[in-house]
């Protein structure tokens, strides 16, 4: 026996338990000591340093007989004459019955031999020579008329040429042409066979075996292309592995670990080359593949734990014809499928949920502000429910969204919903979303509701107290429970939701009356805060006042007088009352407000007569401008068209304007001169009435148009 070695190709080798090279054994079996090393040497360069080749020659009288390898790979020539032999061992499972074939070069060369050729046919011995005969004539060389040679029978045939496998030696006393075709290498499938016994079927994706095929005659077009498309296939296979952001492990019918990519490495910290081929009930016994083999069905959303890390896994069992043929296990770390969804949720919504505010936002410089703010920041860091309570207007949503930012869920949605802004049954489609066809009207698919929106983050609910008995039960269990379901759905959906709640009236007395449930009052009050009102806030009232003019883009001062009355003003309204009245400041345009310049609203608070306002014409230019926008001329068209017919003591329409506005070459539409008619009407330049009053110029229209 000859030992034959050869360095190669070892990507995919097994281990021991020790990390060292588990080797397979081949032993390469035939009649001539020159083909086996030739076979050797095949098998070396396509499946490298993972195999340890023995060869081994019988020659005419020797027997053969197993001595412990893996894998014995042998010729038909290995058993003389021995029928029963050669069909007891090539149904065995550590056999490879040899297949010879030609390479493709060396067909070409017998292809352009002339029709008619004799040619005797070289080989060890006649039966091999007329084995290699057959083998030709099923590759498609039928033009040449084939002579079996044996050496030591005297008589010499008549022929034209010689053909020999690689066996020139047996050709010196032959004297015509000789087409040395070489020896005749492994076919595909000997070599698909050898690979599929050793366990070495990656070896098959190889640079190194795809030449070699290559190098071969195509005997089977079907199996060939059968083969190639299998081939690329499973090259996709593996490139798609690699590119899903999920943990994909695949197994055989006995759970043998075949498929295995680099996301699965991450989650199982196990090397690829540690664990290919090896039982997934000994390596993974985190991952239920026995279960899925026995019960053939699907198993979905399993929380295991590997490595001390949650991870969602999913498994699915390949079928055929009702029998297991393997599986695929999906996993993921459960946190990075958690950010997964919220990367989701926030897309689906594209409604900007976001907190928008901070607390350096929240202007003040009073003691009572300063305090309320404080007090705000330590309860931020908490999870705890928040009830913020205040007057209209004293910014209970901008605190909402100041808390959020300064938690530890910022990076998370800040959901707002006004809860007594929507009706009942709608608002709680909008809170707890609904499943297709749960009602009449439903979106197809269903929708998410705001609950699952706000998941990990903020969830504010203003005008708390408007919520129905009915929804406030419900809101009380999803505090409870940390759950939600869908209207017309069967699952529960966990979520992590903080709770922001806010009220302008007193929920205490509210729950006294019976209008609101005591449980769900202590169950959201578990952190409150009460605003302080405007009137409470002291020379904070200049801070904001200042603040809305330059948001306004105006410029004026108080005179003292005004200074006097607003810091006793009872801002019944707020900081929303306040910003109303510096945008009226902003527009009458008077660089210095007065006492005759307070609005009409203002003055009956404070018992003031009323007095006639000044117009500043500019002011007005202004606000029309700011209202057409690039459509100034239509709206000085139309006003003149308004002024036209007012001067005649006539009304007029939106059709006679919009006639007159072709003739014109203005080319306006009814629905275009309504909007322009009703834009005029909400900056005082006109007033609209039904019926035959129709529509007429005021007095600040006239005297715009004047000025332009």
């Amino acid at each position: 026996m000859n030992q034959y070695k050869e360095m190669g190709y070892n990507e995919g080798i097994l281990l021991t338990a020790e990390g060292k090279l588990m080797k397979k054994k081949v032993c390469i079996v035939t009649y001539d000591r020159d083909a086996a090393l030739f076979y050797a040497k095949i098998l070396s360069k396509l499946f490298g340093d993972v195999i340890d080749i023995d060869t081994m020659w019988v020659g005419e009288k020797q027997s053969f007989q197993k001595i412990g390898h893996d894998l014995y790979v042998v010729t038909t020539c290995s058993f003389g004459g021995d029928v029963i032999a050669k069909s007891k061992l090539s149904n065995q499972k550590d056999t490879v019955i040899i297949e010879r074939t030609i390479a493709k070069k060396s067909l070409e060369k017998l292809k352009s031999v002339p029709c008619g050729t004799k040619a005797l046919v070289v080989n060890i011995t006649p039966r091999m020579s007329i084995e290699t005969i057959a083998h030709l004539t099923d590759l498609g060389i039928n033009q040449i008329k084939f002579i079996p040679y044996d050496p030591e029978d005297d008589y010499l045939p008549n022929y034209d040429i010689v053909i020999t496998p690689g066996e020139t030696r047996y050709t010196n006393n032959l004297s015509r042409e000789i087409i040395d075709i070489g020896d005749r290498v492994l076919s595909i499938n000997t070599i698909v066979e050898i690979a599929i016994k050793l366990d070495l079927e990656n070896y098959l994706e190889t640079e190194a075996f795809r030449e070699y095929f290559q190098s071969l005659p195509r005997t089977n077009y079907s199996i060939d292309h059968l083969f190639n498309k299998s081939i690329s296939l499973e090259s996709n296979f593996s490139i798609l592995l690699e590119i899903l952001e999920m943990g994909i492990i695949g197994v055989d019918e006995n759970n043998n670990i075949y498929a295995y990519n680099q996301k699965a490495k991450s989650i199982t910290n196990l090397d690829s080359n540690n664990i290919i081929g090896k039982n997934a009930n000994d390596c993974l016994r985190e991952i239920p593949f026995e279960e899925c083999r026995l019960e053939m069905k699907e198993i979905n959303n399993k929380l295991i734990r590997i490595n001390n890390f949650d991870i969602a896994l999913s498994i699915r069992p390949v079928i055929r014809m009702g029998k297991y043929m393997g599986a695929f296990a999906i996993l993921q770390k459960f946190i990075e499928e958690e950010n997964k969804q919220l990367k989701m949720r926030a897309q689906l919504s594209n409604k900007g949920h976001y907190a928008k505010y901070t607390f350096d936002d929240i202007l003040g410089e009073s003691i009572i502000i300063e305090k309320t703010k404080k007090m705000a920041k330590k309860m931020a860091t908490s999870n705890a429910s928040i009830v913020i309570t205040g007057e209209s207007g004293t910014g209970k949503e901008l605190f909402a969204n100041a808390i959020h930012n300064e938690s530890l869920r910022r990076e998370n949605p800040f959901v707002a919903i006004n809860c007594g802004a929507i009706p009942d049954n709608l608002l709680e489609s909008e809170l707890f979303g609904y499943d297709d066809g749960a009602f009449t009207g439903a979106k197809k698919g269903g929708k998410l509701g705001l609950f699952e929106f706000a998941h990990k983050g903020t969830l504010f609910l203003d005008e708390v107290e408007a919520m129905s008995p009915m929804l406030q039960i419900k809101l009380l269990r999803v505090l409870q429970e940390k759950e939600v379901m869908r209207l017309g759905g069967d699952k529960l959906i966990s979520i992590d939701v903080r709770i922001i709640a806010a009220t302008n009236e007193k929920i205490s007395d509210l729950v006294e009356k019976g209008k609101f449930r005591k449980d769900l009052y202590y169950r959201l009050c578990t952190l409150p805060i009460e605003l302080p009102p405007l009137r409470d806030r002291g020379e904070d009232i200049f801070l904001l006042i200042n603040k809305a003019m330059k948001d306004f883009g105006g410029c004026f001062k108080l005179s003292n007088e005004v200074v006097d009355i607003f810091k006793g003003h009872k801002w019944e309204g707020n900081i929303r009352e306040l910003r109303n009245y510096v945008e009226y400041f902003c527009y009458i345009g008077d660089e210095l407000i007065k006492l005759e310049d307070l609005p009409v609203s203002f003055k009956g608070t404070i018992g003031l007569e009323e007095r006639p306002i000044k117009v500043n014409v500019a002011c007005e230019i202004d606000q029309l401008k700011r209202v057409a926008g690039k459509r100034l001329d239509h709206y000085i068209f139309v006003l003149n068209e308004v002024n036209k017919v007012y001067k005649r003591n006539i009304s007029i329409g939106r059709k006679a304007i919009s006639e007159e506005s072709k003739l014109r070459g203005i080319d306006l539409s009814e629905q275009e001169v309504r909007t322009i008619l009703t834009k005029l009407e909400s900056i005082n330049l006109i007033s609209i009435s039904k019926g035959r009053g129709g529509t007429k110029i005021l007095e600040d229209g006239i005297r715009l148009l004047d000025k332009l």
